[in-house]
Protein backbone atom coordinates (compact mmCIF):
# COMPACT_ATOMS: atom_id res chain seq x y z
CA UNK A 1 0.00 0.00 0.00
CA UNK A 2 1.73 3.16 -1.26
CA UNK A 3 0.91 6.65 -0.68
CA UNK A 4 -0.30 8.82 2.67
CA UNK A 5 -2.11 6.48 4.90
CA UNK A 6 -3.28 8.66 7.80
CA UNK A 7 -5.38 11.10 5.93
CA UNK A 8 -3.67 14.29 6.19
CA UNK A 9 -3.74 15.98 9.89
CA UNK A 10 -6.83 13.40 11.50
CA UNK A 11 -5.61 11.48 14.94
CA UNK A 12 -6.88 7.78 14.69
CA UNK A 13 -9.27 8.48 17.42
CA UNK A 14 -10.85 11.11 14.73
CA UNK A 15 -10.60 8.08 12.07
CA UNK A 16 -12.20 5.67 14.44
CA UNK A 17 -15.40 8.16 15.14
CA UNK A 18 -15.35 8.95 11.38
CA UNK A 19 -15.92 4.67 10.72
CA UNK A 20 -18.67 4.74 13.63
CA UNK A 21 -20.49 7.32 12.36
CA UNK A 22 -20.56 6.35 8.92
CA UNK A 23 -22.02 2.61 10.17
CA UNK A 24 -24.88 4.24 12.40
CA UNK A 25 -25.51 6.67 9.50
CA UNK A 26 -26.04 3.85 6.83
CA UNK A 27 -28.06 1.77 9.76
CA UNK A 28 -30.90 4.45 9.99
CA UNK A 29 -30.72 5.76 6.42
CA UNK A 30 -31.66 1.53 5.99
CA UNK A 31 -28.95 1.16 3.76
CA UNK A 32 -27.82 -1.81 6.27
CA UNK A 33 -29.10 -4.03 8.68
CA UNK A 34 -28.25 -5.47 11.89
CA UNK A 35 -24.72 -6.35 11.06
CA UNK A 36 -24.39 -5.99 7.61
CA UNK A 37 -22.21 -4.29 5.64
CA UNK A 38 -18.90 -2.52 6.94
CA UNK A 39 -16.62 0.25 6.57
CA UNK A 40 -12.83 1.17 7.03
CA UNK A 41 -10.75 3.76 6.97
CA UNK A 42 -7.05 3.72 5.40
CA UNK A 43 -4.90 3.80 8.84
CA UNK A 44 -1.12 3.62 9.32
CA UNK A 45 -0.23 2.16 12.70
CA UNK A 46 3.26 2.12 14.26
CA UNK A 47 4.67 2.91 11.09
CA UNK A 48 3.18 0.31 9.07
CA UNK A 49 0.52 0.73 6.79
CA UNK A 50 -3.24 -0.45 7.26
CA UNK A 51 -6.74 0.24 8.21
CA UNK A 52 -9.35 0.26 10.78
CA UNK A 53 -12.08 -2.16 9.98
CA UNK A 54 -15.30 -2.62 11.82
CA UNK A 55 -15.15 -6.27 13.50
CA UNK A 56 -17.72 -9.08 12.20
CA UNK A 57 -21.16 -9.63 13.06
CA UNK A 58 -21.62 -6.70 15.31
CA UNK A 59 -24.73 -4.22 14.72
CA UNK A 60 -24.63 -0.58 14.37
CA UNK A 61 -26.48 0.03 17.56
CA UNK A 62 -23.35 -1.23 19.88
CA UNK A 63 -20.47 -0.72 17.93
CA UNK A 64 -17.80 2.00 19.67
CA UNK A 65 -14.31 3.06 18.33
CA UNK A 66 -12.79 0.80 20.37
CA UNK A 67 -14.51 -1.70 18.95
CA UNK A 68 -12.95 -1.63 15.57
CA UNK A 69 -10.12 -3.91 14.37
CA UNK A 70 -6.98 -2.70 12.92
CA UNK A 71 -5.52 -5.49 10.02
CA UNK A 72 -2.00 -4.25 8.73
CA UNK A 73 -0.81 -4.95 5.40
CA UNK A 74 0.07 -8.39 5.94
CA UNK A 75 -2.99 -9.32 6.78
CA UNK A 76 -2.07 -9.21 10.81
CA UNK A 77 -5.24 -7.94 12.86
CA UNK A 78 -4.88 -5.85 16.42
CA UNK A 79 -8.10 -5.50 18.67
CA UNK A 80 -10.52 -7.08 20.85
CA UNK A 81 -12.69 -8.62 18.20
CA UNK A 82 -12.50 -10.04 14.94
CA UNK A 83 -12.38 -8.32 11.49
CA UNK A 84 -15.06 -7.76 9.41
CA UNK A 85 -15.44 -10.74 6.84
CA UNK A 86 -14.99 -9.16 4.20
CA UNK A 87 -11.74 -7.50 5.35
CA UNK A 88 -9.83 -8.81 2.43
CA UNK A 89 -11.39 -6.51 -0.15
CA UNK A 90 -11.05 -3.40 1.55
CA UNK A 91 -7.31 -3.90 1.60
CA UNK A 92 -7.16 -5.26 -1.86
CA UNK A 93 -8.90 -1.28 -2.41
CA UNK A 94 -6.68 0.70 0.05
CA UNK A 95 -3.63 -1.24 -2.31
CA UNK A 96 -4.91 -1.04 -5.81
CA UNK A 97 -6.04 2.80 -5.02
CA UNK A 98 -3.62 4.85 -3.16
CA UNK A 99 -5.57 7.66 -3.52
CA UNK A 100 -8.83 6.07 -1.32
CA UNK A 101 -8.90 6.88 2.34
CA UNK A 102 -12.51 5.32 3.27
CA UNK A 103 -14.23 2.06 1.98
CA UNK A 104 -18.29 1.37 2.45
CA UNK A 105 -19.79 -1.97 1.93
CA UNK A 106 -23.71 -1.82 2.06
CA UNK A 107 -26.37 -4.35 1.29
CA UNK A 108 -29.09 -1.39 -0.05
CA UNK A 109 -32.29 -2.24 -1.53
CA UNK A 110 -31.83 -0.91 -4.88
CA UNK A 111 -28.20 -1.81 -5.29
CA UNK A 112 -28.25 -5.54 -3.98
CA UNK A 113 -31.40 -5.72 -6.24
CA UNK A 114 -29.31 -4.47 -9.36
CA UNK A 115 -26.93 -6.61 -8.47
CA UNK A 116 -28.73 -9.76 -7.98
CA UNK A 117 -29.80 -9.09 -11.98
CA UNK A 118 -26.05 -9.16 -12.52
CA UNK A 119 -26.44 -5.80 -14.29
CA UNK A 120 -24.02 -3.10 -14.22
CA UNK A 121 -24.89 0.85 -13.84
CA UNK A 122 -24.72 2.42 -17.11
CA UNK A 123 -24.73 5.85 -18.15
CA UNK A 124 -28.14 6.05 -18.51
CA UNK A 125 -27.33 9.26 -16.16
CA UNK A 126 -25.06 11.67 -15.88
CA UNK A 127 -24.69 11.27 -12.12
CA UNK A 128 -23.14 7.94 -13.05
CA UNK A 129 -19.88 9.72 -13.22
CA UNK A 130 -20.04 10.01 -8.91
CA UNK A 131 -18.21 6.67 -8.86
CA UNK A 132 -15.43 8.54 -11.95
CA UNK A 133 -16.40 6.60 -15.14
CA UNK A 134 -19.38 6.26 -17.00
CA UNK A 135 -20.67 2.90 -15.73
CA UNK A 136 -20.40 1.69 -12.40
CA UNK A 137 -19.41 -2.58 -12.88
CA UNK A 138 -20.93 -5.67 -11.34
CA UNK A 139 -17.88 -7.94 -10.89
CA UNK A 140 -19.04 -11.77 -10.84
CA UNK A 141 -20.27 -13.43 -8.38
CA UNK A 142 -17.86 -14.81 -5.52
CA UNK A 143 -17.84 -16.22 -2.03
CA UNK A 144 -17.53 -13.47 0.56
CA UNK A 145 -14.39 -13.71 2.78
CA UNK A 146 -12.83 -14.86 0.04
CA UNK A 147 -9.45 -13.71 -2.44
CA UNK A 148 -11.10 -14.00 -5.60
CA UNK A 149 -13.81 -11.94 -4.29
CA UNK A 150 -11.21 -9.28 -3.51
CA UNK A 151 -9.38 -9.32 -6.28
CA UNK A 152 -12.62 -8.71 -8.82
CA UNK A 153 -13.55 -5.77 -6.26
CA UNK A 154 -9.82 -4.00 -6.52
CA UNK A 155 -9.67 -4.72 -10.11
CA UNK A 156 -13.03 -3.03 -11.17
CA UNK A 157 -12.82 -0.43 -8.89
CA UNK A 158 -8.90 0.56 -10.22
CA UNK A 159 -10.47 3.22 -11.87
CA UNK A 160 -13.79 3.21 -10.34
CA UNK A 161 -15.09 4.52 -7.19
CA UNK A 162 -17.62 2.20 -6.47
CA UNK A 163 -18.64 -1.51 -8.17
CA UNK A 164 -21.68 -4.06 -7.75
CA UNK A 165 -20.96 -7.23 -6.60
CA UNK A 166 -23.25 -9.88 -8.17
CA UNK A 167 -25.79 -11.52 -6.05
CA UNK A 168 -24.39 -9.51 -2.94
CA UNK A 169 -24.53 -5.35 -2.85
CA UNK A 170 -22.59 -2.23 -3.79
CA UNK A 171 -18.46 -1.46 -2.35
CA UNK A 172 -18.05 2.79 -2.34
CA UNK A 173 -14.91 4.30 -1.61
CA UNK A 174 -13.40 7.89 -1.30
CA UNK A 175 -10.40 10.00 -0.21
CA UNK A 176 -12.46 11.01 2.98
CA UNK A 177 -15.14 9.23 4.71
CA UNK A 178 -17.76 11.72 3.88
CA UNK A 179 -16.79 11.62 -0.33
CA UNK A 180 -17.45 8.10 0.45
CA UNK A 181 -20.51 8.21 2.10
CA UNK A 182 -21.84 10.85 -1.22
CA UNK A 183 -20.71 8.33 -3.59
CA UNK A 184 -22.41 5.29 -1.75
CA UNK A 185 -26.24 7.68 -1.39
CA UNK A 186 -25.68 8.68 -4.67
CA UNK A 187 -24.99 5.20 -6.59
CA UNK A 188 -28.10 3.77 -4.22
CA UNK A 189 -30.30 6.23 -5.81
CA UNK A 190 -29.36 5.94 -9.21
CA UNK A 191 -29.85 2.46 -9.07
CA UNK A 192 -33.47 2.66 -7.47
CA UNK A 193 -33.80 5.07 -10.52
CA UNK A 194 -32.67 2.52 -13.23
CA UNK A 195 -34.63 -0.19 -12.11
CA UNK A 196 -37.97 2.11 -12.19
CA UNK A 197 -37.05 2.83 -15.79
CA UNK A 198 -35.75 -0.83 -16.74
CA UNK A 199 -39.34 -1.66 -15.48
CA UNK A 200 -41.26 0.95 -18.06
CA UNK A 201 -38.30 -0.02 -20.78
CA UNK A 202 -34.88 0.29 -22.04
CA UNK A 203 -33.33 3.59 -20.81
CA UNK A 204 -31.37 6.20 -23.33
CA UNK A 205 -27.68 5.83 -22.32
CA UNK A 206 -25.47 9.00 -22.39
CA UNK A 207 -22.46 8.40 -25.06
CA UNK A 208 -18.80 7.92 -23.71
CA UNK A 209 -18.56 11.24 -25.52
CA UNK A 210 -20.97 12.87 -23.20
CA UNK A 211 -19.89 11.07 -20.34
CA UNK A 212 -15.99 12.39 -20.70
CA UNK A 213 -17.29 16.07 -20.78
CA UNK A 214 -19.42 15.42 -17.54
CA UNK A 215 -16.20 13.53 -16.12
CA UNK A 216 -14.09 17.01 -16.58
CA UNK A 217 -16.64 18.62 -15.42
CA UNK A 218 -17.04 17.02 -12.25
CA UNK A 219 -13.29 17.35 -11.68
CA UNK A 220 -13.90 21.38 -10.80
CA UNK A 221 -17.16 20.80 -9.65
CA UNK A 222 -17.33 22.33 -5.91
CA UNK A 223 -14.00 23.77 -5.92
CA UNK A 224 -14.60 27.43 -7.41
CA UNK A 225 -13.45 30.06 -5.17
CA UNK A 226 -16.55 31.93 -2.73
CA UNK A 227 -17.52 35.01 -4.36
CA UNK A 228 -16.75 38.54 -2.83
CA UNK A 229 -19.05 40.74 -1.36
Amino acid sequence: MNGATTGGAMSEAQAGDAVVAAVRRLDALGMNRGSTGNASHRWARDGSDGMLITPTGMGADELQPADLVWVGVDGRAQGAWQPSSEWHFHLAVYRARPDLHAVLHTHSTHAAALACLRYELPAFHYMVAVAGGDSVPCVPYHLFGTEALSQAVAGAMQHRDACLMANHGLVAAGATMAKAMKVVQEIESLCEVYLKALAVGEPALLSREQMVEVIARFRDYGKTAARGN
